[in-house]
């Protein structure tokens, strides 16, 4: 693992749980030793050393900042490792079409983490869409409201940069978008609007996006996104209005049925989902990270599993640049 920070500690007890975590690497000594210590491994501060001399591994888990995704899977996917990569791919469509070239080169599978497509609502309103249930999908919804304070920012230099960080959708909001992708697929025109209200020099990013939309198959939509909640997060949602149907998954996570006329999933045969992530003084996304090990660890032992591929994680990245790319336009 590659790592060792806020999300690096959740892997590292899921490789310990789900596998043997045979080695950790971090830039800060102290950090990988400590991670070291902790989950009975070997330490490192190069990855380079470490691919090098952990000549048994069979996987890479990257959980470094967003800006070094690329970086680190390439060389783990020429080491010839099957690379388990945290969200964002990266921070560019180029550069996760340069990932994706190096694991069909090397034959090895890339997965992104995306775990809310695990969550019991999302995963249950996704199979009635695909069977057909809720007829035509006439437009949807996507709201995230949740709150990153000054103490977020400082408690790592790399949040809220342009090179590392990469702005708020994708850091706080890429699984709304992967989410967007899933049910209604690639975006053909954006309208929209970012600024950063309430964090002044704190960071280099937004911290508020507004966005209208429509997708390539002619859905319209809307995207509204902040982290300046007040004191905690509020809301995780996502609307969709069908022929048949029309059902809102919300809750702060999008992990409850807030809405639905009719009544098409039934409350009580949703199996129990994970809580959401409890990180050092904040939360995220809904902690599904053990479903993401038990079918990536499946693929790798060649069973074929539900997991997401490189090819189509691109994808929600290149949404993230349409929408930026939109918002630049009217600055």
């Amino acid at each position: 693992m590659v790592g060792c920070g806020t999300i690096g500690r959740r892997h590292a007890q899921l490789c310990r749980q789900k596998g043997r975590l045979l080695a950790v690497c971090d830039i800060l000594a102290e950090r990988s030793h400590d991670f070291a210590n902790e989950f009975k491994a070997g330490a490192y501060t190069s990855l380079k050393t470490m691919l090098a001399a952990e000549s048994g591994a069979q996987a890479l888990v990257v959980c470094t900042p967003n800006g070094l995704h690329a970086q680190h899977s390439l060389l783990g996917l020429k080491a010839g490792l099957h690379v388990l990569c945290e969200k964002p791919m990266a921070l560019s469509s180029k550069d996760c079409r340069s990932m994706v070239r190096a694991a069909e080169k090397y034959n090895r599978h890339l997965v992104v983490v995306k775990q809310n497509r695990y969550n019991p609502p999302v995963a249950a309103l996704k199979k009635l869409l695909d069977a057909g249930k809720l007829g035509k999908l006439l437009s949807l919804q996507v709201n995230g409201y949740w709150n990153r304070g000054e103490r977020y920012y400082q408690s790592a230099g790399w949040r809220g940069t342009l090179d590392q960080d990469g702005g708020a959708l994708f850091t706080q909001f890429s699984h709304f978008i992967d989410l967007l992708y899933w049910f209604a697929g690639e975006l053909r025109e954006v309208k929209g609007y970012i600024a950063n209200r309430a964090h002044g020099k704190i960071i280099d990013t937004e911290d508020t996006g507004v966005f209208s939309f429509i997708t390539k198959s002619g859905i319209p939509g809307t995207l509204n996104y902040t982290t300046n909640a007040y004191a905690k997060n509020m809301e995780g949602s996502l609307t969709l209005f069908a022929e048949k149907a029309t059902v809102k998954i919300g809750g702060t996570y999008l992990n409850a049925i807030e809405y639905q006329s009719p009544e098409i999933i039934k409350p009580d045969a949703l199996t129990s989902g994970g809580k959401e992530n409890q990180y050092q003084g904040y939360k995220g996304s809904m902690n599904n990270h053990h479903q993401v090990y038990r079918d990536f660890i499946k693929l790798v032992d060649g069973k074929k599993q539900n997991f997401l591929p490189g090819e189509e994680a691109m994808k929600s990245v290149k949404m993230i640049e349409q929408f930026y790319h939109a918002a630049s336009q009217h600055k």
